[in-house]
Protein backbone atom coordinates (compact mmCIF):
# COMPACT_ATOMS: atom_id res chain seq x y z
CA UNK A 1 0.00 0.00 0.00
CA UNK A 2 1.23 3.30 -0.66
CA UNK A 3 1.74 6.14 2.04
CA UNK A 4 -0.55 8.66 2.47
CA UNK A 5 0.03 12.40 1.38
CA UNK A 6 2.14 13.51 5.01
CA UNK A 7 4.99 16.18 4.66
CA UNK A 8 5.67 15.07 8.38
CA UNK A 9 7.31 11.37 6.86
CA UNK A 10 9.58 13.38 5.11
CA UNK A 11 10.37 15.78 7.93
CA UNK A 12 10.97 12.67 10.21
CA UNK A 13 12.95 11.08 7.50
CA UNK A 14 15.39 13.95 7.06
CA UNK A 15 15.87 14.09 10.84
CA UNK A 16 16.73 10.33 10.78
CA UNK A 17 18.82 10.01 7.54
CA UNK A 18 20.63 13.42 8.88
CA UNK A 19 21.09 11.97 12.53
CA UNK A 20 19.29 15.05 14.08
CA UNK A 21 17.01 15.18 17.05
CA UNK A 22 14.73 17.95 16.43
CA UNK A 23 12.94 19.95 13.55
CA UNK A 24 15.36 23.26 15.10
CA UNK A 25 18.38 21.48 13.84
CA UNK A 26 16.68 20.37 10.34
CA UNK A 27 15.71 23.95 10.33
CA UNK A 28 19.46 24.43 10.56
CA UNK A 29 20.57 22.09 8.54
CA UNK A 30 18.63 22.81 5.57
CA UNK A 31 19.04 26.70 6.82
CA UNK A 32 15.57 27.84 6.82
CA UNK A 33 13.23 29.45 9.60
CA UNK A 34 12.16 26.97 12.00
CA UNK A 35 8.25 28.20 11.47
CA UNK A 36 8.92 26.83 8.17
CA UNK A 37 9.54 23.26 9.03
CA UNK A 38 6.41 23.70 11.59
CA UNK A 39 4.37 24.85 8.84
CA UNK A 40 5.18 22.01 6.52
CA UNK A 41 5.08 19.48 9.39
CA UNK A 42 1.51 20.57 9.85
CA UNK A 43 0.51 21.33 6.27
CA UNK A 44 -0.23 24.79 6.93
CA UNK A 45 2.85 25.38 4.07
CA UNK A 46 3.11 22.99 1.09
CA UNK A 47 7.03 21.47 0.75
CA UNK A 48 7.76 23.61 -2.18
CA UNK A 49 10.36 22.95 -4.65
CA UNK A 50 13.40 25.29 -3.18
CA UNK A 51 13.09 23.12 -0.01
CA UNK A 52 12.95 19.91 -2.02
CA UNK A 53 16.27 20.81 -3.88
CA UNK A 54 17.63 22.13 -0.56
CA UNK A 55 16.74 18.45 1.53
CA UNK A 56 18.46 16.97 -2.05
CA UNK A 57 21.83 18.79 -1.55
CA UNK A 58 21.94 18.09 2.24
CA UNK A 59 21.15 14.55 2.40
CA UNK A 60 22.31 13.35 -1.19
CA UNK A 61 18.67 11.80 -1.38
CA UNK A 62 17.25 11.98 -4.86
CA UNK A 63 14.29 14.08 -5.19
CA UNK A 64 12.26 11.29 -6.30
CA UNK A 65 13.06 9.62 -3.43
CA UNK A 66 11.64 12.54 -1.02
CA UNK A 67 8.78 12.78 -2.45
CA UNK A 68 8.26 9.57 -2.30
CA UNK A 69 9.05 10.02 1.43
CA UNK A 70 6.17 12.92 1.26
CA UNK A 71 3.64 10.55 -0.04
CA UNK A 72 3.96 12.19 -3.71
CA UNK A 73 2.94 10.18 -6.77
CA UNK A 74 2.41 12.79 -8.97
CA UNK A 75 4.44 11.43 -12.43
CA UNK A 76 4.37 15.13 -13.59
CA UNK A 77 4.73 18.53 -11.70
CA UNK A 78 2.37 20.69 -13.23
CA UNK A 79 2.76 24.82 -13.40
CA UNK A 80 -0.27 26.67 -12.93
CA UNK A 81 -1.80 28.48 -16.06
CA UNK A 82 -0.51 31.61 -14.74
CA UNK A 83 3.39 30.50 -15.84
CA UNK A 84 4.52 30.55 -18.88
CA UNK A 85 1.72 32.23 -20.78
CA UNK A 86 2.01 35.02 -22.91
CA UNK A 87 0.90 38.54 -22.23
CA UNK A 88 -2.28 39.75 -23.82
Amino acid sequence: MATPYNPGNLLDSMISHLQLRTDADLSRALQVAPPMISKMRHSRLPVGGAVLIRMHEVSGLSLSTLRDMMGDRRRKFRFSNAYGRPKT
